[in-house]
């Protein structure tokens, strides 16, 4: 278990459970195809975290956590999860992922776009057997994923302000599977409908802070550690939460306490990031640059907001080892970030 949950008898708890979602997931992803099998089991080997069929296991403590229901649950949210990074590489142009070379790198986009489908294809037989709401759910989490997606690669519309369409961007793309894991726990558990609300509206927000920690990451990570390349996102032009508060910045002219020199050394910065980044050395250049200023910091503390939010969430949750687990839960997907 890769993220602590802040109590080591829970924590010794759900890791058999883990290990059966891990052994069941291996198992949903085999093929018969040689070709789809080796591609499909291509990001499972790679590893990560399994945050979030960790987050259904943990809400299903609040019910009957014993169910083999909450297994196929954790089991479907991962292969949704896995299913979306084969598409997210091949849209990002992302090289690596999880320290290994990704899918589209080794096989070409249209082979990874497929494995991303074969993957979808799987969870949904999974989650069939989990009865129609829980078809549903899923049905409704997929809409969001592909509305969060569509509305990155279109941008905002002139009349949206820019920050508030990109935070709707991360509630559709990341937030809504990690809100679906945590209802997926507490409903299959049998808990009461008050409490299955709770569990969702704080796995929403706590997938906000998470992938506002990415963009910090995206920009001060060390690939060996994180698995990824920093500045990805800058390189393909997407504009994360460090760029979109630059560039209000910018817009905001030299005051607030911005010097004429640093408003004259932002704009040069944001010119730069608009640029061409193609070259390991501009991108790297930027990259330095960008790790320093205030924003990255500024983006740090939204997202730890976020995660303040998700905590407020779950405040009416009787008091006891399962909070104090979702709140460490919470900590830790910003932490990586501080």
């Amino acid at each position: 278990m890769s993220v602590p949950v802040g109590n080591d008898r829970l924590q010794e708890s759900l890791a058999p459970r883990m290990e059966l979602v891990e052994e069941r997931l291996r198992d949903a992803v085999a093929q018969s195809d040689r070709l789809a099998h080796t591609t499909s089991r291509h990001l499972v080997d790679a590893g990560g975290k399994r945050l979030r069929p960790l987050l259904t296991l943990l809400t299903a403590q609040l019910g009957d956590g014993t169910r083999p229901e909450v297994i196929d649950a954790g089991v479907v949210v991962e292969l949704t999860h896995l299913a979306t990074l084969y598409h997210d590489d091949v849209m990002d142009s992302a090289p690596t992922r999880r320290g290994a070379p990704s899918a589209h790198e080794v096989w070409g986009n249209s082979v990874a776009i497929l494995t991303g489908d074969l993957l979808f294809a799987r969870a949904s037989v999974v989650v069939a057997g989990l009865g129609p709401e829980a078809v549903r759910l899923q049905a409704t989490t997929f809409e969001r994923l592909c509305l969060g997606q569509l509305h990155e690669t279109v941008g905002p519309a002139e009349d949206d302000d820019p920050i508030d369409h990109y935070i709707q961007v991360l509630a559709d793309k990341t937030g809504s599977l990690v809100a679906m894991s945590a209802r997926f726990g507490a409903m299959l558990a049998g808990c009461k409908p008050s409490v299955v609300k709770q569990v969702t509206e704080y796995g929403e927000l706590a997938g906000v802070a998470f992938q506002l920690a990415d963009d910090v990451l995206d920009i001060r990570s060390d690939t060996e550690v994180s698995g990824k390349t920093p500045g990805t996102d800058l390189r393909e032009g997407v504009a994360t939460m460090p760029v979109l508060l630059l560039r209000r910045r910018v817009a905001a002219g030299p005051v607030d306490g911005v010097t004429p020199e640093q408003h004259a050394e932002d704009l040069a910065l944001l010119a730069d990031i608009d640029g061409d980044l193609a070259s390991d050395e501009a991108l790297a250049s930027v990259v330095a640059r960008l790790r320093m200023h205030p924003v990255v910091d500024e983006t740090a503390a939204l997202a730890h907001e976020w995660v303040a939010r998700a905590r407020d969430a779950i405040s009416a949750l009787p008091e006891g080892e399962v909070k104090e687990a979702l709140h460490s839960f919470a900590d830790a997907l910003v932490a990586r970030a501080a």
